[in-house]
């Protein structure tokens, strides 16, 4: 669980995040479009800050996958690895 200190007129506070809870919780109810659109958005817009929502779904994908999807996936990700540092 990650920790963010912040100090306000001096007094600290302590907030703590479970940031993938919150991500699942917010895609929670999603169907199916709802989830590609989230993905699709997130890689179209290409900000830096929807990069831990795309990796806890990644990490659902990955955990929910059978051995062979999970090959097909790591030569998908080689394969793209390459082609953006020849780019």
């Amino acid at each position: 669980m990650a920790k963010l200190s912040i100090s306000i007129y001096g007094e600290v506070i302590i907030l703590e995040l479970n940031l993938r809870k919150a991500i699942i919780d917010n895609i929670a109810t999603n169907d199916q479009s709802q989830l590609e659109a989230t993905i699709v958005e997130a890689i179209q817009d290409g900000e830096e800050k929807m990069l831990p929502g795309l990796g806890v779904l990644f990490e659902l994908i990955w955990q929910q996958s059978p051995e062979e999807n999970k090959r097909e996936m790591i030569t998908a990700l080689e394969q793209g690895v390459q082609g953006a540092t020849t780019e």
